[in-house]
């Protein structure tokens, strides 16, 4: 599962240390392409030429390369990697990463990745449960990242507890599990809508609503990691595009209807995340309208239903995931939008459900299907969310 894959080891202050130098061989001797990055103090512990050779790569430790002015360019660092290994994590780079501290080349390419990123804390026993180091541990969780626990065992102070690096062939072997689970929709092609239409009413005013993309971004960049060709169809967002997904910028219903209906015939999955507008104005005013009278009045007529209009011509290894935002009879509402759109599953949301629904960075769902079974979930972030659903359609779709 290594073979051909770009990794940065990244290397903190840790006793630790010393461990990475069988961590790059043992990732070299899986057939992956590593570079490796130190922070200064890291190299107190292990010596760059030790870790360049092994790797066969020059170690970063600077931005600037010499003094002519030639620098580690961290940006092409954080697209170039396929995951990027913090081993050791220091309690220090642990803190200034879940809390957007960029102060060396090492952060710097973190803050700039879109890959994937393990972190393997290393520290003393007191350290690894400090509150603090916990809070950190968590929020770079909920920021999408990898954490690979640290091991019980004897410890540099002498102490016995939690605080050990993970050994690293237990590192290796985590990775592989991500990656092996990564390549689950390969070959599988997944469109997905995002994202809130905007229907002109002249060249500066439009109809439109709160939908921000978040959940459909999430989904995309799910998918993408198991190894599906994504294509996102977004509308109107300005969230940035995940790693190796297709982009289709839309701005109107009807754009996206047209976008959808040309890449349909070859997905197997489609998700129908974006709030799209249901109406538009008949006329659209080529100027902007005048604030002459006290009111406005607007005609608007019917936008095309795209799930439904798609969901007539559905082929029989084809699985359609539609989205529900309801505010009363919601359970009801979500299964007549099931069975009128041929769906195969309906992801539920309430407005009333704290912490749900537009602009949020959570969501609390429930999946329906067509037998009628109700699978209901806790608020969690719209990235658990994302791979709560994306397993739920692995067994309903991959089963199959």
């Amino acid at each position: 599962m290594m073979k051909n894959k770009k990794i940065i080891v990244a290397i903190t202050a840790s006793i630790a240390a010393y461990k990475s130098a069988l961590l790059v061989r043992l990732l070299i001797k899986q057939g992956a392409e590593v570079k490796v990055i130190m922070s200064r103090t890291a190299t107190k512990f292990i010596t760059p030429l030790t870790l360049a050779t092994l790797s066969k790569n020059p170690v970063m430790v600077d931005f600037v390369k010499d003094k002519t002015g030639t620098w580690h360019n961290h940006v092409e660092l954080g697209l170039w990697a396929d995951a990027i290994v913090v081993a050791p994590a220091s309690a220090n780079t642990l803190a200034k990463c879940a809390n957007g501290i960029c102060d060396n080349i090492l952060t710097a390419t973190y803050f700039s990745a879109r890959c994937p990123v393990f972190f393997a804390p290393a520290m003393d026993l007191d350290m690894y449960r400090h509150p603090a180091t916990q809070a950190n541990l968590q929020k770079l969780q909920s920021f999408g990242n990898h954490i690979i626990p640290s091991e019980y065992g004897e410890l540099a102070s002498g102490l016995v507890g939690e605080g050990r690096m993970a050994e690293p062939e237990h590192i290796v072997a985590f990775l592989e599990r991500f990656f092996q689970q990564k390549q689950i929709f390969a070959g599988k092609k997944v469109m997905i809508t995002a994202g809130a239409t905007r229907e002109a009413i002249d060249p500066v005013r439009f109809v439109s609503n709160h939908s921000t993309g978040k959940m459909g971004f999430a989904l995309a960049e799910n998918f993408a990691q198991k190894g599906a060709e994504v294509h996102l169809i977004a509308a109107n967002t300005t969230i940035p595009t995940p790693a190796s997904v297709h982009i289709h910028k839309v701005v109107s219903a009807q754009e996206m209807f047209e976008v959808a209906q040309s890449l349909v015939n070859e997905m197997d999955i489609c998700v129908f995340s974006a709030a799209v507008a249901d109406y538009r104005p008949r006329e659209v005013a080529p100027e902007k309208i005048k604030k002459n009278s006290e009111t406005l009045t607007l005609e608007l007529i019917k936008n095309v239903d795209i799930a439904y209009t798609l969901g007539q011509k559905k082929k029989l290894h084809q699985f359609f995931v539609g989205f529900a935002l309801e505010t009363q009879n919601e359970i009801e509402n979500a299964l007549q939008k099931l069975q009128r759109k041929n769906f195969d599953i309906v992801v539920l949301n309430s407005l009333k459900d704290e912490g749900a629904g537009f602009a949020h960075d959570t969501n609390k769902i429930c999946i329906l299907d067509k037998a009628g079974n109700q699978t209901h979930f806790p608020l969690k972030t719209k990235k658990e969310v994302a791979e709560d659903i994306v397993s739920y359609i692995q067994k309903a779709f991959l089963s199959n």
